[in-house]
């Protein structure tokens, strides 16, 4: 593939040895050093595959790509991630393409087919490179997965495709805490063309416990074997699990699913095959007075709880049948009879109703009878809404400012959206709004993130348990956790190495 010389700032893509290795956070840490720098830097990255998304200007990005934007203190947009694909049921994708539903594949894209669709969409990658470029002093580059996947390099555009397109450095980063640090980064360069090698400028050797001087007589054997530099090892940073993660899988780890002590609220999560925007439950999670209880496939959901959360859905049809499938269905009716609260977010709040119907095949197809615990039905449409939300939450809520997003197909009606959960949005934004049964212990909004809103969150758990109490702040804590990271960074990587890569 020729280089396209699209422009001349400094740039660096941060490549991993695997996936989850810490490349997300990397750039995010990077962004927010720099930014305090007084740089202009943006994140970027060319193509993602992830069920936590975010609604930005124009459409929808990775979660990962607006927690960088954050991090660099600059307005997320569709450009940052121009693909992202979301998986669906049945091994196949939703190709959303600068932050839209791409008409190339309408119904999703399977693997295979994805390979041939590829050289289709680097103009749009480069479109979107372009215009960041434009904007930035710095772009610092996140890859997916590893540039070691040989068998995917034909029409790669997340590592080392890209990074020829765009005639960038590359500096890989390696996990130790995962093992095999030392053999991964070798077999990555054994694995590579001679011009794919000679990208790599240095490496990273990414969340080190214990002594890092243990890691001293590695270095040589590394640089023997590849000629890489190392330019940091980088100690573990433990509060970095308080920022949103990347995909399901790094939320679903023990870390997500702890107990504290003391906890006043419990809450149930069941976990699904499909579920997306997890990070829903970040806030949550983050209370020193809550529970959160994270249940997987093949346990019964416990016998008492305060609430139970079904998050969204990229397939929820097929996550419905897998809730059915496990009983838990029967575990969320004894909840409530016994007083449970029940909340739907999105697909969740689309699995309470009556029934649901994907005619069009958009998520699969087919139809089934939701959960009954809520009058209303949905019907999937080719429509994707995707917008941010802001407003008064309203009801028993009273004057608490609540804000998030949708991104979800669908529209849903019944009487129980006559009693709307956030009935403060119910003008500006009806699907949003929600429906609550006329029991009140059963509710669902479309709305994603409403808890990141600290005085909407602790209002919302005070009518769970009336003597509820909290004083986190919760943005606030997020934006610390980002200081904190870049601190890590400056103190443990050779920054000055890695600006003259950037600029070389």
């Amino acid at each position: 593939m020729t280089p396209l010389k699209t422009t001349k700032t400094p740039a660096l893509m941060i490549q991993g040895t695997g996936s989850d290795v810490g490349k997300s956070l990397m750039v995010a840490g990077l962004c927010r050093l720099f930014n305090r720098r007084g740089m202009a830097v943006m994140p970027f990255k060319p193509q993602n595959m992830s069920n936590n998304a975010a609604a930005v200007q124009g459409g929808e990005i990775g979660r990962a790509q607006a927690l960088q934007a954050r991090a660099a203190r600059v307005t997320a947009t569709v450009d940052m991630n121009p693909i992202l694909l979301k998986p669906q049921a049945g091994g196949v994708s939703q190709l959303v393409v600068q932050g839209r539903v791409s008409s190339l594949a309408p119904q999703g894209v399977r693997g295979q087919d994805y390979g041939f669709l590829k050289p289709r969409l680097l103009p749009a990658v480069m479109e979107s490179w372009q215009r960041i470029c434009s904007a930035a002093e710095l772009v610092l580059v996140e890859g997916a997965g590893s540039p070691a996947e040989v068998n995917l390099r034909a029409g790669d555009l997340a590592n080392m495709g890209f990074a020829e397109a765009a005639d960038l450095p590359v500096v890989m980063v390696g996990d130790i805490d995962r093992g095999g640090v030392i053999a991964s980064l070798v077999g990555t360069y054994q694995l590579l063309p001679l011009a794919e090698r000679l990208r790599i400028k240095a490496y990273i050797i990414n969340r080190f416990r214990g002594d890092v001087r243990l890691f001293d007589n590695a270095i040589p054997i590394i640089g023997h074997h590849t000629g890489w530099p190392s330019v940091g090892i980088v100690p573990w940073f433990d509060p970095a699990q308080n920022l949103p993660a990347e995909d399901s899988l790094s939320l679903l780890t023990p870390r997500n699913s702890h107990v504290k002590d003391g906890g006043r609220i419990r809450i149930i999560v069941p976990v699904l095959p499909h579920g997306a925007n997890l990070d829903d439950l970040d806030p949550l999670r983050a209370e020193p007075r809550v529970e959160l209880i994270l249940v997987p496939s093949g346990q019964p959901l416990p016998s008492q709880a305060e609430l139970v959360i079904l998050t969204g859905s990229k397939s929820t049809l097929a996550d419905l049948a897998s809730l059915r499938a496990e009983g838990w269905d029967i575990d969320i009716q004894s909840l409530i009879r016994h007083g449970t609260r029940v909340l739907g977010l999105c697909g969740g709040y689309q699995m309470l109703g009556q029934g649901l119907s994907d005619s069009g095949g958009l998520e699969g197809g087919g139809a089934a009878p939701g959960l009954g615990l809520l009058a209303v039905d949905t019907i999937l449409s080719a429509t994707k809404t995707v917008r941010p939300v802001k407003g008064i939450a309203g009801g028993v809520f009273g004057q608490s400012s609540v804000s998030g997003y949708e991104i979800h197909l669908g529209q849903t009606s019944g009487a129980d959206c006559a009693r709307a959960l956030l009935p403060g949005l119910s003008r500006d934004y009806p699907p949003s709004a929600g429906a609550v049964c006329d029991s009140g212990l059963v509710f669902g909004t479309y709305l994603h993130g409403i808890f990141g809103d600290d005085e909407f969150r602790k209002e919302f758990l005070r009518q769970i348990s009336p003597e509820f109490t909290s004083s986190l702040k919760y943005e606030l804590s997020v934006e610390q956790t980002l200081d904190g990271l870049a601190d890590h960074l400056e103190t443990h990587l050779d920054i000055a190495a890695i600006l003259r890569i950037a600029g070389g």
